[in-house]
């Protein structure tokens, strides 16, 4: 078999405008899924029962069912709905909602970790239970997850490329597409793959910046960011 890259390679605008879609739609989702992931751990974590539940049912539901099936389950729930989306904007919904789950999850452990004490510092200094958490435990709860987080934020972007099942012209779209007009489906797919492998790189590479500025204390100690 002779590789032939030359027909994939004159059609890089098209990749270019699916990778500027993936990339969109891992940064959009990032940081809508840490917020309402943040939420839901504080909820599952909530003396209140019925915010509790809901938060667990959330959770448990989508940690335990496919994100394909999720994504259909919001394309033709919306449609039957009434709504109308785009590809793109239903696209940006299933991420959140599916990354949402998994973050809220992780910040839950982080949570956890605080010691007690800290939580009741905090009382002690006439701390309402929400400025407890964004004035004590935040900022260590998620230095304590960062690796994990920024794990998960990846493997978002990498299932990002599932929304090509719903017609959103991202990435993997776009070589689906390529694929199909030039017959070269091996070589469109190596040439993806290295796409998806340099912006996984990248984006590490952009959370360990990120954690230098925001976590200086590790700096010092030496600890892994």
């Amino acid at each position: 078999m002779i590789l032939d890259f030359t027909a994939i390679l004159a059609r890089w605008q098209m990749l270019l405008d699916g990778l500027t879609l993936t990339i969109q739609l891992a940064l959009v989702t990032t940081i809508t899924g840490f917020i309402i992931g943040t939420l839901c751990a504080i909820a599952r974590r909530s003396h209140v029962a019925i915010a509790a539940r809901a938060a667990t049912i959330y959770v448990e539901s989508i940690r335990n069912t496919p994100f394909l099936v999720q994504i259909f389950v919001v394309y033709f729930g919306l449609s039957s709905l009434g709504f109308s989306f785009s590809p793109v904007a239903v696209a940006i919904i299933a991420l959140t909602i599916n990354v949402s789950a998994y973050t809220a999850e992780i910040m839950r452990a982080g949570f956890d970790s605080i010691h007690p004490g800290q939580w009741e510092a905090g009382e002690c200094l006439g701390l309402s239970r929400v400025q407890n958490y964004w004035h004590v435990a935040l900022r260590p709860a998620i230095e304590r997850v960062y690796s994990s987080l920024t794990s998960q934020f990846i493997l978002l972007m990498l299932a990002s490329s599932m929304t090509s099942q719903i017609s959103a012209e991202e990435l993997t779209a776009a070589a689906n597409f390529i694929q199909s007009e030039t017959y070269r489906p091996f070589e469109t797919y190596i040439i993806v793959a290295l796409i998806y492998l340099a912006i996984s790189l990248l984006m590490r590479l952009v959370f360990w910046v990120i954690a230098l500025l925001a976590f200086p204390r590790r700096r010092r100690l030496g600890t892994n960011l």
